[in-house]
């Protein structure tokens, strides 16, 4: 299987495009591949009822968590095969973390776990104030020291960027140096407050696409709605 990420130049990406764009460190990667775009386009569809989003949403996690692994730190190791002697790989330690956040991340957790089973689980609670937009943290579940690891922040939609960016931050000063974000759908306006308030930061981005623009409620356009009350059957 090959996913790729076209590369388009500059330091700003056009809507809808796909591609890869490095702002100092900071990366963003749109997956370019029929099968994601075929899932999307399901996710999307407001007929799509609970039970078949949470499948989809599953199964293209899988898909954007090959690409995010792409560069997922390894070691050599020295086997027997049943014929013969031989050195392959392995994940190195210390072993990665997945992070969800709370509460739609974890619609996302299998398909990560799913490609590194080794990996350890944190966990974020945070909720977005609706009339200030800010988000605040509730809950954490993860160690203290996250010195030398690779960690995998999972958040369906990167609307405003402000989740993310709490989040990240939260990671980085725990010691995390290599932080990527696995998301379904990204807005630009999330993007660029990634980019300037990430800026310096070993952050990658990784989604199945960068939509048109925030609306007045700051959901995604076109996008796919509530992703947490779509996959938990609690949308009005």
């Amino acid at each position: 299987m090959s996913l790729t990420c076209r590369s388009v130049g500059g330091a700003r990406r056009a809507p809808g495009l796909h591609g890869s764009v490095t702002v100092d460190v900071m990366r963003i990667h749109v997956v370019d591949h029929p099968l994601v775009a075929h899932k999307l386009t399901t996710l999307r569809d407001k007929r799509t009822d609970s039970p078949t989003f949470r499948r989809l949403a599953d199964e293209l996690v899988t898909l954007l968590a090959y690409e995010a692994t792409r560069d997922v730190r390894t070691e050599q190791v020295d086997i027997e095969t049943p014929v013969t002697a031989t050195t392959g790989v392995r994940l190195s330690h210390p072993r990665p973390m997945v992070v969800p956040i709370l509460r739609a991340g974890l619609g996302m957790l299998d398909g990560m776990v799913r490609l590194l089973p080794t990996a350890e689980v944190g966990f974020m609670g945070m909720v977005r104030n609706e009339e200030t937009y800010e988000a605040h943290t509730y809950a954490t579940r993860m160690p203290d020291d996250l010195s030398g690891r690779q960690v995998y922040v999972v958040d369906p939609m990167l609307a405003t960027g402000g989740t993310l960016v709490a989040a990240i931050r939260e990671l980085i000063k725990r010691g995390a140096d290599d932080v990527t974000a696995i998301c379904l759908l990204a807005a630009p306006e999330g993007v660029e407050v990634m980019e300037r308030e990430l800026a310096g930061t070993p952050v990658t981005v990784v989604t199945a696409a960068v939509d048109e623009h925030l609306n007045a409620d700051r959901y995604i356009v076109p996008g796919l709605g509530d992703a947490g009350d779509r996959m938990y059957g609690t949308a009005g």
